[in-house]
C-alpha cells in the first residue's frame, strides 16, 4: 500500500480500509494466541523458596516479607530503582513511569493478588518521595537485602505464599515490564506510535527520537531531558517548580 509522502496514512474508502484492517486482524489474533501460550508456559515455571521472615522497612517500620501478601496467596511487586541522595526530580524516570501506571491494584486485589513497590533506597529518603508523588500503594525499603527480595531493581516480580512459606515464581525487566504500562499499548495503536527511532515506519513518517524521550518534561510541558526537567507526572505534584539540576552524583 502506498503512503502519503507528507508522512500520513494514505486516504481510502471505508471498504478498502476494512479489508486492510481485517488482514491485520489475522496477525493480531495469532499474536494474542501466542501470548496466551507463553503465559501458559510461564504458569508452569518452577519456583524458588526463600526466607519470608526477612524484614523490609515501610511506613510502619520493619515488617516480615510475609506481611506484604496482606493475607492473600499471591504477590506482585515492582522493584523501583533508587539514586541515593538525589532529590525527587533526580530519581529514575523509567521507574517513575512504571509506578505511575501502577497506582491502583483494586482488580489485582479482587483476584486475590497483592501489590507493593520495593526499592533499595533508605526509608527516610523514600517516604518523602512517596508522599510528594501521591502514591497510594505500599512502598518498602529492601536496602542491603539479597535476591530474590532485594538485589536487582527495575523488575516486575511475582511471589506465591503457601502458609508461612514464600516462593519466587517469575521476574522480568526491560520490555518485559510493558504489560504494566498502558500508555505503550495505546501509543502502539496510533499512526505515529511511540515516536522512537527503533520503530519500523513508512518513508516520510516523522523522524523518531531516542527511546523514552517523552518521559521527562520541562516547565512548559516540552519533552526534555535537560537538567531543569522532571519526570512527566511530577509537574502535577504540589509545589513542583523548575529545577537547576537533576541532583545526581
Amino acid at each position: 500500500m502506498a503512503y502519503d509522502p507528507a508522512g500520513k496514512p494514505s486516504i481510502v474508502d471505508l471498504s478498502t480500509w476494512e479489508a486492510a484492517r481485517d488482514e491485520l486482524l489475522v496477525r493480531e489474533k495469532a499474536h494474542t494466541r501466542e501470548g496466551d501460550a507463553i503465559a501458559a508456559a510461564r504458569r508452569r515455571l518452577p519456583m524458588v523458596e526463600f526466607d519470608g521472615t526477612v524484614e523490609v522497612v515501610g511506613a510502619d517500620g520493619p515488617v516480615p516479607f510475609l506481611d506484604l501478601f496482606q493475607g492473600r496467596q499471591e504477590l506482585v511487586v515492582y522493584k523501583h530503582m533508587w539514586h541515593d541522595g538525589a532529590p525527587h526530580q533526580g530519581q529514575c524516570e523509567g521507574c517513575t513511569y512504571e509506578a505511575w501506571n501502577l497506582r491502583d491494584a483494586v482488580y489485582l486485589n479482587a483476584r486475590g493478588v497483592s501489590f507493593v513497590i520495593l526499592t533499595t533506597g533508605r526509608w527516610d529518603e523514600v517516604a518523602p518521595f512517596v508522599e510528594f508523588m501521591g502514591y497510594t500503594q505500599p512502598w518498602y525499603s529492601v536496602r542491603d537485602l539479597p535476591a530474590p527480595v532485594g538485589d536487582s531493581m527495575g523488575h516486575l516480580t511475582c511471589y506465591l505464599r503457601d502458609g508461612d512459606r514464600t516462593f519466587l515464581t517469575y521476574s522480568t525487566t526491560g520490555r518485559g515490564n510493558e504489560p504494566a504500562n498502558g500508555s505503550f499499548g495505546l501509543l502502539d495503536m496510533t499512526p505515529y506510535g511511540r515516536g522512537e527511532t527503533w520503530e519500523d515506519n513508512p518513508d516520510g513518517w516523522p523522524e523518531g527520537r531516542h527511546a523514552c524521550w517523552y518521559w521527562r518534561l520541562d516547565v512548559d510541558g516540552n519533552a526534555d531531558w535537560g537538567p531543569t526537567s522532571r519526570p512527566a507526572p511530577q509537574w502535577t505534584r504540589p509545589g513542583a517548580t523548575p529545577e537547576k539540576t537533576l541532583g545526581r552524583h
